[in-house]
């Protein structure tokens, strides 16, 4: 078994900016109000909420910029906090401002990230793996399946298809949450789960911790198996049927389909 390698997702962006782009200058009137899985979120809420997470990031990442914030009630109010303020100040704008705004923001957000050192220190951790600290490519790789996942749920609402090329590095990304998901799971050491997605296997094995490893290995435990278009919504808090295949011990498999990777 292999240890999973560094997810370098930078040049991923620009092309996943031209897509969000095209799929907003295409939505007609009644599209930008059309409800979405993001709770009472409408597309126009979700492409505000994207154009606000550029924002932030360039202002805090970028420009060094630190606004006020206080996290008293913990790392889950404030990002909702934080978001809802977006979210709300963004319905004074016209659907041509958002557009116009995110032209500009997120080419400049798409050749921010592109430019980064993938192996530095980001400034902070990925909280959904249970990093304090994360390396750069880790943080941006989730940032990738942030943009990309809000875009399929605009893209989902307007029925405009599921867009598959970028679903390899998400699906990557959110793997990584596995160890942290487990963390609280007692086994005996050598106790194996196996994750299939489409062509891809990963192996979470106990070894007085949770570790995760590439590849399937032979008569594991469980073996979890699920489409790739599944995954990313069960991973994404959509309430749905995963459609699952749950072969060998049960139990070993609910904190799989339980795994939350977004904030």
């Amino acid at each position: 078994m292999r240890v999973p390698e560094p997810i370098l997702t930078g040049h991923l962006f620009a092309p996943l900016h031209e897509e969000l782009m095209a799929l907003l200058r295409g939505l007609s009137a009644d599209e930008w109000n059309a409800p979405t899985v993001a709770g009472a979120w409408t597309v126009r809420d979700v492409a505000a909420h994207l154009l606000d997470t550029a924002l932030r990031r360039l202002a805090m990442h970028r420009d060094r910029y630190a606004p006020p914030a206080s996290l008293d009630k913990g790392l889950a109010a404030f990002v909702n906090d934080i978001n809802a303020s977006g979210v709300a100040f963004a319905r004074r704008l016209s659907p041509e401002l958002l557009i116009d705004l995110h032209e500009r923001y997120g080419r400049e957000l798409a050749e921010f990230l592109a430019s980064l050192d993938p192996f530095a220190d980001a400034m902070w951790g990925v909280s959904w793996a249970g990093d304090d600290r994360s390396p750069m490519w880790f943080d941006v790789a989730r940032e990738l399946t942030e943009r990309w996942h809000h875009q399929q749920q605009i893209r989902d609402a307007v029925e405009r298809g599921l867009l598959d090329r970028y679903l390899a590095p998400v699906i990557d990304t959110f793997v990584r949450a596995l160890p942290f998901t487990y963390r609280d799971v007692a086994a005996d050491d050598g106790t194996a789960i196996v994750l299939r997605i489409d062509d891809a296997a990963w192996t979470l094995v106990h070894e007085s911790s949770w570790r995760l490893y590439v590849d399937a290995i032979e008569a594991p435990t469980t073996t979890v198996t699920m489409s790739p278009d599944k995954a990313w919504r069960v991973f994404t808090r959509q309430k749905i049927d995963p459609h699952a295949r749950i072969e060998g011990g049960a139990r070993y498999a609910e904190p799989l389909l339980k795994m939350v990777t977004v904030i």
